[in-house]
């Protein structure tokens, strides 16, 4: 075989550096092969006698290939790469949740039976560029776009990374009902129907959440999710709303004779307690809600759907917020990964009747 039988001429434009190197070892082999005269290649080429002897040694035990210059460690993948199977899994979940962090990816494979850690995940991601949110959201859009995937929601979510709410300004609670936050958020403009807003009520004990979507932020809208929602469900499970928090908004405040909201709230026997203005981290808990709704749901399914009505959008939020309740973990204060249904029911103040019966005394 002719020393340069294993560089193709046609392709010089496209060779890599390595092979610009190997291709001046193999001029240097060829130009001592003519010359007769080693020393005085070497000092042609720019090579010592040295390097000559080495790059010859190479070129005999390994052929072609001994010409290339390798850089030590692993040749081909890192042996600590995940296998392909579990790449995989790691690609599926970050196209059906794009917001979740690697911890959270990590933690989901684990339950599935698949190991693997967060910064494999991350790992992945990188190879793939979709190391941050954004890029995984717009691989998410163009996946729906293009090849016209039905995508599910897999919304059986992670132990959080971290708390969900604002650890220095943590509002201590001690059962189900103590403190229900309730507040208003803009979802945004639906065409055909304008505006569109969502009332959002949370158990502040349980994290157990509620949500209707209005196309107009009045009292009557604020009362009416606690009247069709909110209170029906506890009272189903003999639980009671002791304190209201919310915000300073109109629909919540005003006149206590006249405000349909504050009178609301008189005639079922519950105290109303604002958040100081301009501090909407005073109530921590609903704002935690509205980002994990952000980014779990509409964010998603903005890019998934073309809503046309508003009935729609709130047959998703409800099917959002019953998995939200019943099959979520929660890393929230207190949580411990449970589900907020699981907490909610376990924190429902006992009677003085399932007392007696927890000990085995008479009523």
């Amino acid at each position: 075989m002719e020393l340069r039988d294993f560089i193709n001429p046609d392709k010089e434009n496209d060779m890599t550096t390595g092979k610009k190197v190997a291709r001046r070892k193999l001029s240097l082999l060829e130009l001592a092969t003519e010359l007769g005269n080693v020393s005085k290649a070497c000092a042609i080429m720019g090579y010592s006698r040295q390097q000559f002897y080495e790059i010859r040694r190479n070129f005999q035990t390994f052929g072609s290939e001994g010409l290339l210059d390798r850089l030590p460690g692993p040749r081909g993948p890192h042996p600590n790469r995940v296998d392909e199977a579990v790449e995989t899994a790691i690609l599926d979940h970050s196209l059906k949740c794009p917001s979740h962090g690697p911890l959270r990816v990590a933690q989901q494979l684990v339950l599935q039976g698949i190991q693997v850690s967060a910064g494999g995940v991350r790992g992945v991601w990188s190879r793939h560029n979709l190391l941050t949110r954004h890029e995984r959201l717009l691989r998410l859009e163009k996946t729906a776009r293009e090849q016209k995937l039905e995508l599910t929601d897999e919304q059986v979510r992670l132990l959080e990374r971290f708390s969900p709410e604002f650890r220095e300004r943590h509002i201590e609670t001690r059962h189900t009902g103590d403190l229900v936050a309730v507040d208003t958020f803009f979802v945004g403009t639906l065409k055909g129907v304008g505006r569109v807003y969502m009332q959002s009520v949370i158990d502040c004990f349980s994290r157990y959440a509620f949500g209707r979507l209005y196309t107009s932020k009045l009292p009557v809208t604020a009362v009416h999710v606690l009247n069709e929602d909110v209170l029906p469900f506890f009272e189903a499970h003999e639980a009671r709303i002791e304190t209201v928090l919310s915000d300073n908004g109109r629909e919540f405040c005003g006149r206590p004779d006249r405000h349909p909201y504050e009178l609301f709230l008189q005639l079922e026997g519950i105290e109303h307690r604002t958040t100081k203005v301009r501090r909407p981290q005073s109530n921590g808990f609903v704002e935690r809600l509205h980002r994990t709704l952000l980014d779990e749901h509409f964010r998603i399914k903005g890019r998934q759907r073309w809503y046309e009505s508003l009935e729609e959008m709130q047959k998703d939020l409800d099917a959002y917020l019953q998995r939200y309740n019943t099959e979520r973990p929660h890393q929230g204060r207190g949580m411990n990964g449970k589900t907020p249904l699981d907490v909610f029911l376990k924190g429902i103040p006992k009677t003085g009747a399932d007392k007696n019966k927890g000990t085995g005394k008479a009523a």
